[in-house]
């Protein structure tokens, strides 16, 4: 082969892989814009898909703010029972303090009726001579006495203790006063009817003469 045809050939080899070169970059291109297609595809469907999801959430959401009506029964229900129990809870307190006053006012009306029977033993019992009080009937006379102040005291009603003590307008009723310079002023000197008090309460004062 001679020269000639040698650079012939040559120049032919060249120019079938250039004319290859490009083929091959045209087929890179074409696949490198597919590809990005389908990536811009995918990119697209994949927002859609969360925008449907987005919608359908907000939906779903303002779906369950809204209240069921049965719900609102229950709670409307619930608050009227919670009222209710409420207001018997106060009714029953209150019902309790009236029978407990209305006790307190019978109890109180029975001792001021005994007081008296009280006072007329004591009477009868100062009046005993002192050769009499050794008597069997003044003895029984005694020992009922005694036993009826110790049923009171049981039951709540106490003795106001006032001789000798200092005038108490909230426990004694003055009815006398005198002058005395052996006791000190404002001194309960004497006793003319003894007061009892009930649970704290004074059921009938104790009438007094007071020392100015």
């Amino acid at each position: 082969m001679d020269k000639v045809n040698m650079e012939e050939e040559a120049v032919n080899t060249e120019e079938v892989i250039e004319e290859s070169m490009d083929n091959i970059q045209e087929s890179d291109e074409k696949e490198l814009n597919e590809e990005t297609k389908e990536e811009e595809s995918v990119e697209e469907a994949t927002a859609q898909t969360e925008d449907q999801e987005s919608g359908k959430k907000g939906f779903f959401g303002k779906k369950k703010e809204k209240k069921d009506k049965k719900d609102e029964q229950i709670e409307e229900l619930t608050d009227r029972l919670k009222r209710t129990m409420a207001e018997f809870e106060n009714f029953r307190k209150r019902t309790d303090k009236e029978k407990e006053q209305m006790f307190e006012v019978g109890a109180k009306s029975i001792i001021e009726k005994i007081l008296p029977t009280v006072d007329n033993f004591e009477r009868g019992l100062n009046a005993v001579s002192e050769e009499d009080k050794s008597s069997p009937f003044v003895e029984g006379m005694n020992m009922v006495y005694k036993q009826l102040l110790s049923s009171l005291e049981e039951c709540g009603v106490k003795q106001i203790e006032a001789l000798g003590k200092e005038f108490d307008p909230n426990l004694h009723n003055a009815v006398m006063h005198e002058e005395n310079e052996e006791l000190g002023e404002n001194i309960v000197s004497e006793e003319f009817q003894k007061g009892y008090t009930y649970r704290e309460t004074v059921v009938r004062y104790s009438m007094v003469k007071v020392v100015n």
